[in-house]
């Protein structure tokens, strides 16, 4: 794949898997040519791989690597803190999910994600973060347990209004892209029907991989909504899947976001998106490690934070204009918020 050097200037290539790297100034502050130029850019990525690198996106990197410390903070604090946060039902989709609960999987029956989450648990622990106001379904802030807590509180509600923006306006450049008016999903995402997810990988005995190969931080998935930010940390471990079948690992590139498309995005875009499978697995091993037969060694936690991002929930999804005309529509038309409740119903 190239040095260091030619993966910040490239993005990710391999196995016929193209993960671009591309400037978002350009459509944020541009002339009306490199705007168009870079809105095709993005299209052409979905539509491609479903995976893109961007850089210079406007989210400022001081609020970046103050949500990381604040993550990190909340993931140490006693159990019966997180657990007394926890996450209760797809519907509301809000709160702490201790290491174990959700297992992400293709698989949508009920024993099979059993079985798979007995033998192999995603190792991970999350905090889901939705949009306030919602009535019914308050999101479980830490803001009572001390000053930490509070400002964690505030800090994240401004964090989530930020990503919401960027959302609004890769939305605009998918739109461009496609050859639609650069404000035709602004109706569907000014609700900001989202999902920040803090997300801790603690650290594991490398031995685990050695007595399961087939076990994940993460297992394979494609998300649900129409496109995810994900922010990652230098750790790595996130890997896409190719058209050859294999795996290739999304190289964390500072100043960077990932940004993928989900299956609600295929699904409106008619199959001209694609929603890629990924998963997270260990990080890749240092020279050092290749031979570490200690068994108490282990393999370093991974932070990282996720935007799942979603149609306004009371929107009705059905084929983009100039997807379908030609070939017919592929899916029924199905409500936004009704399609995310069933795909989490059978993750968690």
């Amino acid at each position: 794949m190239g040095s260091a050097g030619e993966v910040a200037q490239k993005g990710v290539e391999q196995d016929d898997l193209i993960m671009p790297l591309i400037d978002f100034g350009a459509f944020l502050h541009g002339a009306a040519a490199a705007k168009k130029a870079t809105a095709e850019q993005i299209s052409h990525a979905f539509k491609s791989s479903g995976f893109l690198y961007l850089q210079n996106h406007g989210v400022p990197e001081d609020q970046v690597s103050r949500a990381f410390s604040q993550s990190a903070d909340f993931f140490k604090r006693p159990q019966e803190q997180k657990d007394a946060l926890r996450w209760t039902t797809p519907d509301a989709n809000r709160g702490y999910v201790t290491w174990g609960r959700e297992k992400v999987t293709q698989s949508d029956d009920p024993e099979v994600i059993a079985k798979l989450r007995a033998s192999n648990p995603d190792l991970k622990e999350s905090m889901e973060i939705g949009r306030e106001g919602v009535e019914g379904k308050p999101n479980q802030w830490p803001a009572h347990l001390d000053e930490t807590g509070a400002a964690f509180t505030r800090d994240m509600q401004q964090f989530f209004l930020t990503l919401k923006d960027l959302h609004v306006n890769v939305m605009r450049a998918i739109a461009l892209g496609m050859g639609m008016d650069e404000h035709f999903f602004d109706s569907y995402t000014d609700g900001g029907d989202n999902t920040l997810r803090l997300l801790h990988y603690p650290p594991v005995k490398k031995s685990i991989w050695r007595d399961n190969p087939n076990q994940v931080r993460a297992g394979e998935h494609s998300d649900y909504g129409s496109i995810t930010l994900l922010f990652q940390d230098n750790i790595g471990g996130l890997e896409v899947k190719s058209p050859k079948g294999t795996w290739v690992r999304a190289t964390p590139i500072p100043g960077t976001i990932v940004v993928n498309a989900g299956d609600l995005l295929q699904r409106w875009s008619n199959d001209q998106i694609k929603s890629t499978n990924h998963r997270v697995i260990q990080p890749p091993p240092k020279d050092d490690d290749l031979n570490d037969e200690d068994p108490e060694a282990t393999v370093p936690a991974r932070y990282s934070i996720a935007y799942f991002c979603n149609p306004n929930f009371d929107r009705w999804i059905e084929a983009l204009p100039g997807t379908w005309e030609e070939t017919g529509k592929k899916y029924k038309g199905i409500n936004s918020g009704d399609y995310l409740v069933m795909r989490l119903a059978a993750t968690y």
